[in-house]
């Protein structure tokens, strides 16, 4: 029943009216909170790195065949039955999930609650859309590892019936050096899985045959933009920007609901099979090898004419004077924009530059262009952070694929600095097509601060041989705001015309407790507050100099005094005996 709900409508066979009350009664019956965008298009939101539909663009799986069936119309059992396997038709057979197929979506989804806690990424949604594009990995048949036993490949994306993709891996995941076809449990095409593709189970490589690798890149490709998936329209949106449909939109939020009410863990490789495709294919995706149409039979030579015993000729031979239909030539496909991309310039990027943990004033922007120098709108330009940096755009991830305007030009996500200072590269690249890369220098500037001040004004005083009783604060600003995780130096000074540490004086103390008067390593906190250590005077006596400076150069001199203890000889009560003071031995005058 479930795979005679599931056959897509096929061309022609029933009117569009019929074809959309059909999806609408579909959709109604397995979620009743799934609505079609009437305009089938992505909202503006999604220009960052998320390309715009309307360019034709590929999504994750290059918009590859899915499959179509949908979950029974009853919610599944949670407790398994004892007697499934791997045969279609029942609920709980449909409700179960391979153990290491299912691991691999909790894992990805525990991985994306800890990396990205605003995206709201529920499993159930990578299980949806794993048993949509290849049935949970042909029905968990993967190895101990999660790499599937066989790879799983889409057709040939020739531009006949799909879309028109050039060999983008020569080869190196498809098996293909002249089309990409998507590939795996999750289905990604290679030039996807260049930016997306993620190491899900630690063996030091992302690969896309594998369920683990493909299910944390699904995840990190569906929180892309700031998505956050417990919101219906964002949910919709990383849907679509998987495979651009709105009847796959409606069956993966039907196999996620039916998810969610219930599912268990059933054996590797004892999972039910889909039957129907979204091309109207009725056969399971190829395990391995390519998708080829099948050539056309030679005519059978007919049998010999009674009493003559000679065969008849192949065929039937035109009849004179009746000219022959030539057959219609194979059209030529039409180019596509990134066919006509000749070259890829710099569309005015300033100089780009920033101080650790601030985000890059200016974007980068790079326009596609024709060999006449014309602009090309609606192709892929991939941007990839290259270098020893943890600089990120937003979102946190290193690469990012936006669609060129109507004016040629890609702007990239902004730029955001990490705590690595250096030089890095960030590289523009064309998605489709071999065209030479253009380079971005970037910066990453120390953290610094322009101005020091005393968070208190106490007089800094001790005596001789003591301890300050106040500790020095500090707080450091730039540009007025408060200037954190700034590196300073602290150091002692005879007087404040000294250049070096004085050898006598107030001083620090080190781990072992001997005395330092220079310290190096310090660190304004979040605030930009830093508190020095402890201050103790040796036996030296006067006025010395304490200078804090920070990168920028930011400084502030503040003064201490060490006084001389107080004498410890007692001041005498009165006057030595039999002896008088010279004021009281004076007689009054007369």
């Amino acid at each position: 029943m479930a795979a005679q709900f599931g056959r897509r409508l096929r061309k022609g066979a029933v009117t569009t009216a019929v074809a959309a009350a059909a999806v609408a009664a579909l959709s109604a019956s397995q979620a009743p909170d799934v609505t079609a965008d009437t305009q089938e298009r992505q909202s503006a939101a999604d220009a960052q790195s998320a390309p715009d539909p309307t360019a034709a663009d590929p999504g994750a799986t290059g918009n590859s065949p899915y499959y179509t069936d949908l979950p029974p119309l009853n919610s599944p059992a949670p407790v398994p039955s004892a007697t499934v396997g791997p045969t279609t038709g029942t609920g709980t057979s449909q409700a179960g999930i391979p153990a290491t197929v299912l691991d691999a979506y909790q894992k990805a989804a525990a991985e994306l609650a800890a990396s990205k806690p605003g995206c709201n990424l529920p499993w159930h949604l990578l299980a949806a859309i794993g048993q949509v594009e290849s049935g949970q990995a042909r029905g968990g048949r993967v190895t101990a590892d999660g790499t599937t036993v066989s790879p799983i490949l889409g057709p040939v994306l020739n531009g006949a019936g799909f879309a028109h993709i050039k060999d983008t891996d020569h080869g190196a995941y498809d098996g293909d050096t002249t089309y990409d076809r998507a590939i795996g449990p999750m289905q990604f095409i290679p030039s996807t899985w260049a930016w997306a593709g993620r190491d899900g189970n630690g063996d030091g490589k992302a690969d896309p045959n594998n369920v683990y690798d493909a299910a944390l890149a699904a995840g990190h490709y569906l929180c892309r933009n700031g998505w956050d998936l417990s919101v219906e329209a964002d949910l919709k949106k990383a849907i679509l920007s998987y495979n651009y449909s709105q009847d796959y939109l409606h069956t993966v939020r039907s196999w996620m609901e039916f998810y969610r009410r219930g599912t268990h863990e059933i054996p590797d490789g004892s999972g039910s099979l889909p039957g129907n495709r979204s091309d109207d294919h009725d056969t399971p995706m190829s395990p391995s090898v390519p998708v080829t149409p099948s050539p056309t039979p030679k005519p059978k030579p007919k049998p010999s004419t009674p009493g003559t015993g000679k065969p008849s000729t192949p065929g039937t031979p035109s009849k004179p004077g009746t000219p022959t239909t030539p057959s219609k030539p194979t059209p030529t496909p039409t180019p596509t924009p990134t066919d006509t991309v000749a070259h890829l310039e710099d569309a005015g990027t300033a100089t780009l530059s920033a101080r650790a943990g601030d985000t890059f004033a200016d974007r980068i922007s790079t326009r596609a262009e024709t060999s006449a120098g014309k602009p090309v709108a609606k192709v892929r330009i991939r941007f990839t952070i290259v270098g020893d940096t943890d600089a990120t755009f937003a979102g946190g991830e290193s690469h990012a694929t936006v669609v060129t305007d109507a004016k040629g030009v890609a702007l990239a996500p902004a730029l955001r600095a990490g705590e690595k200072t250096g030089d890095f590269t960030v590289r523009a690249l064309l998605v489709g097509r071999a065209v030479t890369a253009v380079d971005y220098r970037a910066t990453v500037t120390a953290r610094t601060a322009d101005a020091l001040a005393r968070t208190g004004d106490t007089a800094l005083t001790c005596t001789a041989g003591g301890e300050f009783a106040d500790r020095v604060e500090l707080k450091a600003t730039y540009k007025g705001a408060a200037a954190g995780k700034v590196a300073a130096t602290a150091t002692l000074l005879a007087s404040a015309d000294a250049t070096t540490a004085a050898d006598k004086g107030p001083y620090f103390k080190d781990a072992s407790g001997k005395p330092v008067r220079t310290l190096t390593g310090l660190e304004t906190d979040a605030d930009g507050v830093l508190k020095l250590p402890e201050l103790y005077a040796d036996d030296t006596t006067g006025t010395f100099v304490l200078r804090v400076t920070t990168t920028g150069g930011a400084t502030l001199t503040v003064e201490l005094t060490v006084t001389a203890p107080a004498s410890s000889t007692p001041t005498p009560s009165g006057s030595p005996s039999g002896s008088q003071s010279p004021a009281a031995s004076q007689s009054p005058s007369a």
